[in-house]
């Protein structure tokens, strides 16, 4: 059994997985087609990624203007602070986010559908994050926005004395009022 765990954001959601532990270790259900639909999650993925980050990268916040991605975020080392944003510009929280801590102990995953941009910033000294897409990644489509955009107001979890690292296309990404959003 999976259960939902409304977010803010009512499209998002997390997902607890039943996780058997003994001795040995644990053992998950990460993708199940079926048990996924039951609770309303009826997806079909195309691809999957993985993402391997040191302590403090912040990877984000990505999107996709033609055939946008939804993603199923889990973590399998480490520790992140998963973020959302709402990029669709008719829905009632179009620019708003919403975040959420994964790691290797909770074993929660994060459902981000599509319309939504995505990142994460590595809170451990480094993690492993696998996520799933339900489009497959179009570089020409590919867009960001920043990571720290006044209008998003996003509370990263980082000491205020503390820069992220970024690649150079995160550092100089457009803010959400330079860009189009998606339909």
């Amino acid at each position: 059994m999976i259960q939902l765990l409304p977010t803010a954001l009512p499209d998002v959601v997390v997902l607890e997985p039943d996780v058997f532990r003994d001795a040995r270790g644990f053992f998950l259900e990460a993708w199940h087609e079926e048990k996924f639909r039951d609770v309303g999650l009826a997806v079909r993925f195309v691809q999957d990624n993985h993402s391997h980050s040191v302590r403090h990268t912040l990877r984000g916040l990505h999107y996709q203007l033609v055939r946008p991605q939804g993603k199923l975020v889990r973590v399998t080392s480490g520790t992140v602070f998963d973020v959302a944003v709402d990029l669709r510009r008719d829905a009632p929280t179009f620019g708003r986010w919403v975040g959420v801590t994964l790691s290797e102990e909770n074993h929660r995953m994060v459902w981000i559908p599509p319309g939504f941009a995505h990142g994460f910033l590595v809170l451990s000294q480094y993690a492993d994050l696998l996520y799933k897409c339900s489009e497959p990644y179009l570089a020409e489509h590919d867009r960001a926005i920043r990571w720290n955009d006044p209008a998003l107001g996003i509370e990263w979890p980082l000491a205020a004395e503390t820069e992220p690292l970024l690649s150079p296309r995160d550092a100089s990404a457009p803010l959400l009022a330079e860009v189009v959003a998606l339909p």
